[in-house]
């Protein structure tokens, strides 16, 4: 089996062993709070940009275990809740970008992130087809509009590289106007780091033979059809071409103050996992969590009487 890199050269697979040495080597003093380890070039130096138009095992790989992926899930869980306290005391603005193919499991993991987070504080961002109205305004404009407030985490399920992705793939926007995403979009995001705003991108990367099984698992599903759209289908038969489109827009955005973290997705709950995990090594928060009080006797209700329950209306008890 062989990879691609950028230019398109192969690149042997012990090769692409030995630069994913690399990158856990930089990750050990990444992942741990407040860390004096790798810096944000380094790791951005250190990160191989994988392709996606091969499986990166043999096959697929061996789920984990659920028991172990549940009770790990839930600590992490706990931790997010001393992150969101942590944002809102401090007034930390953060943004969280989603990208990758359809299937890759971006969803599931935006879901295990805000599960238990406070939603006054936490807004998950999906926006549809541009208004007539909105085609006309600047590019960024209505991802603009959305962006976090202090004290607030704003997770976007697809943002800006829309234009990079799907519309340059399907030709929904011209040449022109993604030659000048690619020169516009660095510049726009160094200004919101400069701006005070923790932006963090994620790419979700699927083989083409586990994505084909998840698609066949939509179909097969009632609850979960939904989630498979002509655009879907479409894409499914332009693998190559968004692999391709996936490779420039690395090239021109992974820069240092905001780069790309590939997340290995071929087994989801290793991936929500790692990415939950990456994402509070990324945030230098401090356990703000209000200490646990006892609950005082309730107060009498004095003469108050409950209305009959004849006059009122419920919901039929069709589970005794």
């Amino acid at each position: 089996m062989a990879k691609k890199d950028k230019s398109g050269s192969k690149i042997k697979l012990d090769k692409a062993k030995a630069l994913s040495g690399k990158q856990k080597s930089a990750k050990k003093s990444a992942d741990g709070h407040r860390s004096a380890g790798a810096s944000e070039s380094d790791l951005y130096r250190l990160s191989p940009i994988f392709d996606d138009l091969s499986s990166h095992s043999e096959g697929r790989p061996p789920k984990l275990d659920r028991k172990f992926y549940e009770q790990e899930l839930v600590r992490l869980q706990v931790e997010l809740v001393k992150m969101q306290y942590w944002v809102k005391h401090v007034g930390y603005r953060m943004i969280l970008l989603f990208e990758g193919r359809d299937a890759a499991g971006k969803g599931g993991t935006i879901k295990r992130i805000t599960e238990p987070l406070n939603p006054r504080g936490c807004n998950v961002v999906a926006l549809g087809t541009p208004s007539d109205q909105q085609k006309t305004q600047w590019y960024f404009q209505r991802y603009v509009e959305n962006f976090p407030s202090s004290g607030e985490i704003v997770l976007f399920d697809r943002s800006w590289y829309n234009r990079a992705g799907v519309e340059k793939v399907m030709g929904f926007c011209a040449p022109e106007q993604v030659d000048e995403f690619m020169l516009s979009c660095p510049e726009f995001e160094r200004m919101l780091v400069r701006s005070g705003i923790t932006l963090i991108k994620y790419w979700f990367s699927v083989s083409d033979d586990e994505q084909e099984v998840r698609f066949r698992s939509r179909l097969e599903d009632p609850a979960r059809r939904w989630k498979l759209s002509p655009m879907d289908l479409e894409s499914r038969d332009r693998w190559v071409e968004f692999s391709r489109a996936k490779d420039e827009m690395f090239a021109h955005t992974n820069i240092p103050e905001a780069p790309w973290f590939t997340v290995e997705a071929n087994d989801k709950r290793r991936a929500r996992l790692n990415c939950i995990r990456h994402l509070l090594s990324k945030v230098p928060y401090e356990d703000m969590t209000p200490a646990a009080i006892e609950l005082p006797p309730r107060k009498s209700g004095g003469d108050y009487q409950r209305p009959p329950m004849n006059e009122q209306f419920f919901v039929p008890n069709a589970y005794p």
